[in-house]
């Protein structure tokens, strides 16, 4: 049913005669603004996570002012509300140690203000699950408006962008085939427009998965930052969540398990980041719905991948968009898809793909015409993973997929750098580089350190990829044969923390296994002479986020703030 404009939640605020209600409206006059404008008309939250050390969102000062736009042709009041802006590169240690911050911030930012629903604009990796799962958590009618792509750069007759050809050309530099010069020109040349990395790392996989869980409008997460179609899009946004606020639809809506699983067919079908197997747990524990690892190795069995664009592929998010984007994508997947699901356009899934066209199958590949063999994610257990460990096959080097190599162990990263430097290290190609300590409580936060570098050594000798195992995550634009996210992590007792150099590791991704050869006795012998390495955190929000944050099987969400649980809305008195 319709809500009338009597029920909506912000009239707690504004409509009653009494002296708080005065007091409420009272203070939006004193901003300029007349007492109908608060009184009559719903109350939108631009929740907009721009900042000037963010260069992915540093055009998100005009997008909202579009929003805004498109908020008030539609009836609606606007108000932009700042939220922690999580820039990749630039927060240390880890944006992934901020995603819950986030989320927190935009759960209690909605909760405490008189909001009926929100757009909330975002892009770089951690700011599209932050922003989702607070609103997902608060439940008002909810708007992704997607930062965009940046635009793709040339070098020497070559498309290049950010992320993935920047750790091929630092590669390349170790092993000296690019001097200071070429390195300095590239650095100034690569990522030459705001907006979020241009191939398929973080960014784009975890907006792509907004758009697939129906919480964008269709097509947004395609947009380049810079094309004239995202600040219309932005504006079609304002003007969309005020009547999403009419009809009452709430993400909870929306968010089904077939959304879910639409969300995870389209990671894989893109190659998208490993990171989601993360984010979407994560997700899926603030809706009620029921997901695990297994849904997502089953999808990437199901769905291969189709979209020709870095790492797993050549091209870039620019070409992508003028592909089709991901409704072009999406309607290849055809039946793969759940499409019955609700979205944010109040209808079917289906009713939203029709007419979606293809406009280049190099780009967007047919099902029987896959990028890789080999699909988006593999979910591996073992001795060293009983709760399993994520690997990107169609990122990694074939002949390492099953690949048995003796352990080089390290407890941190300074330790690693300075090893990979040393040309004396006793180290080969067929060697697995191994670190820990890394994961959500140790390091803490669980940085993307996964992407371990290459002895200089061997860069030297031609080598370029290696078995690497990890509890960290890797650069979603990084590529290679790296397993992550090993759970439970070293920190905490994981078996992780009990490998040795020189113990034998075993990976078969066909068979999902990954294993130490040592046994059970001898497992038992070093796991009583463990000692949990001490952590300096004991205050603030790192010490909060290492009590209560999670393992990566399970989403890295805070363990008080999953599931559905009620929130009393604020009393207002």
């Amino acid at each position: 049913m319709p809500r009338a404009p009597e029920d909506l939640r912000s009239r707690r605020w504004f409509a009653a005669h009494d002296m708080r209600g005065f007091a409420h409206r009272q203070r939006m006059q004193q901003m300029g603004l007349r007492r109908e404008d608060v009184m009559n008309r719903p109350i939108v939250a631009i929740v907009n996570t721009w900042s000037d050390l963010s260069p992915c969102h540093a055009h998100l000062r005009e997008r909202a002012e579009a929003v805004k736009r498109g908020v008030l042709l539609a009836g609606g009041m606007p108000f932009e509300l700042p939220a922690m802006s999580l820039g990749e590169v630039m927060v240390k240690p880890t944006t992934m140690l901020y995603r819950n911050f986030l989320a927190m911030e935009v759960e209690e930012l909605l909760r405490s203000l008189p909001i009926d629903g929100a757009v909330l604009l975002g892009g770089c990796d951690k700011t599209t699950p932050g922003l989702l799962m607070g609103a997902v958590s608060m439940g008002v009618p909810a708007l992704f408006c997607p930062a965009g792509p940046m635009l793709n750069d040339r070098h020497q007759g070559r498309t290049v962008g950010a992320g993935t050809h920047t750790r091929m050309f630092w590669d390349d530099k170790q092993a000296g085939k690019i001097d200071e010069a070429e390195w300095v020109k590239l650095e100034s040349r690569m990522t030459r427009s705001p907006g979020t990395c241009n191939t398929m790392g973080t960014a784009s996989t975890m907006t792509a998965i907004a758009e697939a869980l129906g919480l964008t409008l269709p097509g947004a997460s395609s947009i380049p930052a810079m094309d004239a179609a995202h600040p219309r899009m932005a504006a079609d946004c304002g003007e969309r969540i005020v009547a999403m606020i009419g009809e009452d639809l709430t993400p909870q809506r929306i968010l089904t398990r077939g959304a879910f699983l639409n969300a995870a067919a389209v990671q894989m079908a893109l190659g998208g980041s490993t990171n989601a197997a993360v984010h979407i747990l994560a997700m899926a524990g603030r809706a009620g719905v029921e997901l695990t690892l297994d849904d997502l190795d089953a999808a990437a069995r199901r769905v291969p991948v189709l979209a020709n664009l870095f790492p797993s592929g050549d091209k870039l998010m620019e070409d992508f968009y003028y592909a089709g984007g991901l409704p072009a994508l999406m309607a290849r997947l055809g039946n793969l898809l759940s499409l019955g699901e609700i979205t944010a356009t109040g209808r079917p899934l289906r009713e939203q793909l029709q007419g979606a066209e293809v406009g280049d199958d190099d780009i967007i590949r047919p099902l029987d015409k896959p990028v890789s063999p080999h699909g988006a994610l593999a979910v591996l257990r073992g001795n060293l993973a009983p709760e399993g460990a994520v690997i990107k096959p169609s990122a990694a080097s074939e002949n390492l997929l099953r690949h048995s190599g003796r352990a080089l162990v390290f407890d941190n990263q300074p330790q690693l750098q300075a090893a990979m430097l040393d040309d004396s290290l006793d180290v080969d190609e067929n060697t697995v580089l191994v670190l820990r300590y890394a994961g959500p409580v140790g390091a803490p936060g669980m940085p993307e350190w996964g992407n371990l570098p290459l002895p200089r050594k061997l860069l030297r000798c031609g080598v370029r990829d290696m078995l690497r195992l990890s509890d960290a995550r890797m650069s979603g634009t990084h590529y290679g044969s790296c397993v992550l996210h090993i759970s439970p992590e070293a920190a905490v007792g994981g078996p992780l923390a009990l490998v040795q150099t020189g113990d034998v590791i075993d990976i078969d991704v066909a068979a999902r296994t990954l294993n130490m050869r040592v046994d059970d006795a001898e497992l038992a012998r070093r796991r009583a002479a463990w000692v949990a390495p001490a952590q300096p955190f004991r205050r603030g929000y790192t010490h909060l986020y290492q009590q209560h944050v999670t393992q990566a099987h399970l989403g890295c969400d805070f363990d008080f703030l999953q599931g559905t649980a009620p929130t009393p809305e604020p009393v207002i008195f």
